[in-house]
């Protein structure tokens, strides 16, 4: 009997909880921005975040990015980035793109194996490109909504659809799954910091700038998110690649044309015979028919004689 009353309790607990977060947000509602209906609430952990990285995460990322030699750090990158390709080519496959799929699962392959474990990055410039695909743009590739803004304590920005799909990337990640405790938590630490410590130059010129830095980052993030559910930034490199075949075709068939001694059809503008200059000595006439008709003779005014 007692164990039921605790299990009831604890279901109590859990459902005030659920209420509490529920009323915390909906007071935090706004309504200046459809995106950011919790703007309040995501302002204040904005503030929590901002004291954080300036008390802690900052100067660890300025003193690591001061002490550690650029290889070294090069290598930390690429050896994270290598794990991530793995979980990148299993979202790929999940949103149909065999393609990109493959790419990245042979970048993960080639890298683990002759890149020493993904600290030496050979698939870029073998010409395997890298995709950053995670199970939030998946969902959001079968049309799940990225919902409202919502920034994350410590995480940063995000969205309800990213935030409920954390569990998912968090298990994706291969370095989770790290057995020995400390190891793996020394790792997420490293990649933290790692990974601050390459935007600190941005981090420094938006802390410089006079503006609102909670908007431009929020205002940033979605238009990013969105671009990648959608590949925007795909289409523009087809529509690149496809803009470049059109003109290497162009230059072969005018190639081919004047070897066949067919010249060149005349650009608009270009068309007609041009004026063969004056001879020496004669003035060039000013007067000319139609536009200028020759005046008529005066008339006298004298009687005519017969």
């Amino acid at each position: 009997m007692k164990q039921r009353n605790d299990s009831a309790q604890l279901r109590v607990r859990g459902l005030m909880a659920a209420v509490g977060v529920s009323l915390l947000l909906g007071g935090c509602a706004t309504t200046n921005n459809p995106n950011d209906p919790f703007e309040k609430f995501n302002r204040a952990m904005f503030t929590f975040n901002d004291a954080v990285d300036r008390t802690a995460l900052k100067p660890a990322a300025t003193a690591y990015k001061k002490v550690t030699p650029s290889f070294v750090q090069t290598g930390v990158n690429n050896f994270f980035g290598n794990l991530s390709d793995l979980w990148s080519a299993a979202n790929n496959f999940a949103q149909f793109k065999g393609r990109d799929g493959m790419n990245d699962f042979t970048r993960f392959a080639v890298n683990s194996t002759l890149g020493l474990a993904g600290v030496l990055d050979i698939a870029t410039p073998a010409g395997l490109a890298k995709h950053n695909e995670d199970l939030g743009q998946t969902l959001g590739y079968w049309g799940v909504p990225a919902g409202p803004y919502l920034m994350l304590p410590i995480l940063g920005p995000s969205t309800i659809r990213d935030t409920a799909a954390l569990p998912g990337d968090w298990w994706g990640d291969a370095w989770t799954h790290v057995n020995d405790v400390p190891w793996r938590n020394s790792g997420i630490v490293l990649r933290a910091v790692d990974q601050r410590a390459s935007v600190l130059d941005a981090s420094n010129l938006l802390e410089d700038a006079a503006l609102d830095r909670y908007e431009f980052i929020r205002d940033g993030y979605l238009q990013r998110r969105a671009s990648k559910v959608l590949d925007t930034d795909k289409a523009q490199e087809r529509a690149d690649k496809v803009q470049g075949k059109i003109d290497q075709v162009q230059e072969k068939v005018s190639e081919r044309l004047e070897k066949l001694g067919v010249k060149k059809p005349a650009a608009p503008g270009e068309e007609g015979d041009a004026v063969a200059p004056a001879p020496a000595g004669t003035e060039p006439a000013t007067d000319s028919a139609p536009n200028n008709p020759p005046a008529p003779a005066p008339v006298s005014s004298e009687p005519v004689q017969k």
